[in-house]
Parts: C-alpha cells; structure tokens; sequence
C-alpha cells in the first residue's frame, strides 16, 4: 500500500463519518441542508474509493474502507449518540476486522 493510497483511505474515512454523523443527526431532527449536505459527503467518499479501487483492487479497498467505517462509527455511535451493541452485533464487528485482516495480508502470506 503506497503513503497515497493510505492518505485517500484517511480522507475518504473521515468523509464517509462526517456523512453518517449528519445522517444520524437528520435522523433525530430532518432538514433539507442536512439532507443534501449528506448526500454531498457520501458522494465525494465514493469518488474517492473509485480511486483506491484502482491502486487496491475492488476486495481489498471496499474491505478495508468498510472494516475502517464499522469499526469508526461504532465508536461514534457509542460515544455521541448512546448506542449499544449486543453480544451477537459485536462479536459480528470483530469477526469482520479478523476477516479483512485476512483479505489485506492474504497476498502477503501467499506471495502475490
């Protein structure tokens, strides 16, 4: 993985949060700025993806941008807006961090 490429999964990260705090807030309280400034964030997340799907192939980028965003919103969810998981929901997240663990050192432990 190049400094590039791990710098867009940073940005597009933080985009994708910024959008699922505002969808969560619109969720509580609608308004159409929201509703569009929403929009806005999660499309310019994608189109940033596209980008990393092409350094880091479609498995790899959408694995770690999705384990990066579960494990990201969870601790938002948690912390801002009092959600809980339950046994089964967590120990979903963490089976699916042990899963793209395995897809993003996969290529490593097998030589491609």
């Amino acid at each position: 993985m190049s400094t590039s490429g791990l710098v867009q999964l940073a940005i597009s990260t933080i985009i994708f949060l910024l959008a699922a705090s505002l969808a969560k807030s619109w969720a509580l309280a609608p308004s159409m700025w929201k509703l569009v400034v929403t929009l806005l964030l999660y499309t310019g997340g994608n189109l940033i993806m596209l980008r990393l799907v092409r350094e880091f192939g479609m498995a790899a980028a959408f694995s770690l941008s999705a384990v990066i965003q579960l494990v990201a919103v969870t601790v938002i969810a948690f912390t801002f807006f009092g959600e809980r998981l339950d046994n089964v929901q967590t120990m979903g997240v963490v089976l699916a961090v042990f899963a793209v663990c395995m897809i993003t050192i996969g290529p490593w432990l097998t030589g491609r």
